[in-house]
């Protein structure tokens, strides 16, 4: 199968596994949230109640999470897709 096909390919099921990732990232956070902040939800930025290194180590955290759930998530696709296909699914580059 072309580069570009399998590319093709992968773009509606990347979509829908990215709304997925998210899902599950947030799910995750909140659940290791309960247990290292001792609070649900997570702080919110605008609340005056919680003090700049909560509402900091939260959003950090948050990130990591994310970027750790969506970088296996979309790796593992990538490797689906390649599997399936016999093509990895590059991004286009010109030179």
């Amino acid at each position: 199968m072309s580069g570009r096909l399998v590319r093709l390919a992968y773009k509606p099921a990347g979509l829908v596994l990215g709304v997925a990732a998210s899902a599950a990232s947030a799910a995750i956070f909140r659940q290791i949230w309960k247990r290292i902040g001792g609070t649900d939800p997570a702080p919110d930025v605008k609340d005056p109640t919680r003090d700049w290194a909560e509402v900091l180590l939260a959003a950090a955290l948050q990130g990591a999470i994310y970027a750790f759930v969506r970088a296996a998530v979309d790796r593992a696709a990538a490797e689906g897709v390649a599997r399936a296909t016999g093509d990895w699914p590059t991004r286009d580059r010109k030179p």
